[in-house]
């Protein structure tokens, strides 16, 4: 090979090896044994999806929104509005393991003595994040709040994904 072609190779190759880098993906940081993720960086390239709030389903339609009962215990209220959050997201061409950002608010559970039953957000939380089938966790913050639209409702969550363009 002539000096030349050995030194057009090498450009070409380096030029091949750029435009891989370029081709970022998401990076996801923090403890891999954590439930979320405490750093979430989205480079150029991704559109952004936004996910207003999202609230629980009533499983008792005949319910009293005022009650609990009507839309079941946390986890129940959770595995619910991300149902409607993962429904959201494939109408936009996404799914769960785009999410990179969630913002859940949980009102304090009456039988929990006006505690936020954090646990069961978790428990519903782990069957769509950080698994084997979907090992993505988003960066999250969880609070407890006053009330929100209905006295019965427990839980809200709205969530940013991102998805290359």
């Amino acid at each position: 090979m002539t000096r030349f072609a050995t030194l057009a190779a090498g450009l070409a190759l380096a030029a091949g090896l750029a435009g891989t880098a370029s081709a970022q993906d998401i990076v996801r940081g923090g403890d891999p044994k954590s439930a979320i993720a405490s750093v979430v960086t989205v480079p150029a390239g991704f559109d952004t999806i936004y996910v207003s709030g999202m609230v629980p389903p009533m499983i008792d339609p005949k319910g009293d929104p005022a009650l609990t009962a009507t839309y079941g215990d946390t986890k129940t209220q959770t595995l619910g509005v991300l149902k409607r959050i993962e429904d959201a997201l494939k109408s936009q061409g996404a799914t769960m393991g785009d999410v990179v950002m969630m913002r859940v608010l949980l009102v304090g559970d009456p039988a929990k003595g006006g505690k936020m039953d954090f646990a069961g957000m978790m428990e519903a939380y782990k069957t769509l994040f950080g698994t084997a089938e979907q090992p993505n966790k988003p960066s999250r913050i969880t609070s407890q709040v006053a009330g929100l639209v209905a006295g019965g409702m427990l839980v809200e969550i709205e969530v940013q994904a991102a998805k290359k363009k």
